[in-house]
């Protein structure tokens, strides 16, 4: 599996997730892969083009813009959008929970195909389908 966490999310927490699954997945955060002003139609077709990436973001945005939208939803990527509270909680919240739901994350990117977005949940288990 491989993972990136979009720039509004600590990129010690994507370095962390790396060193707890280094045998496992490649977890790399935005900034160690691509240039920090990446518009999001570049990044999105770029790890399309890569295929097999899951990207992890606060970026809400990303579901709601027309463009970007449609770009991710054609793409090969499998989207994880933190929910609001979780995004606005502190940075280790945000770890601990990201940990938590770890399991989650690798079963349902395995069951999903490219183009899917969920919601990724401050306090239950499950992930809510995004539209």
């Amino acid at each position: 599996m491989k993972v990136l966490f979009d720039h509004n999310l600590s990129p010690r927490i994507a370095r962390a997730i790396q060193a707890l699954t280094v045998s496992e997945h490649e977890v790399v955060a935005l900034k160690d892969r691509f240039p920090v002003n990446i518009k999001d139609v570049d990044l999105i077709a770029e790890l399309s083009r890569q295929g097999g990436w899951i990207l992890i973001s606060g970026d809400r945005r990303i579901t709601r813009n027309r463009a970007e939208k449609a770009a991710f939803q054609s793409s090969k990527i499998i989207g994880m959008f933190l929910s609001s509270g979780l995004y606005k909680a502190p940075v280790m919240k945000q770890a601990e929970r990201l940990i938590s739901l770890w399991p989650t994350i690798e079963t349902v990117s395995k069951n999903v195909s490219g183009g899917s977005m969920f919601e990724l949940p401050m306090k239950s288990s499950k992930l809510s389908p995004l539209k």
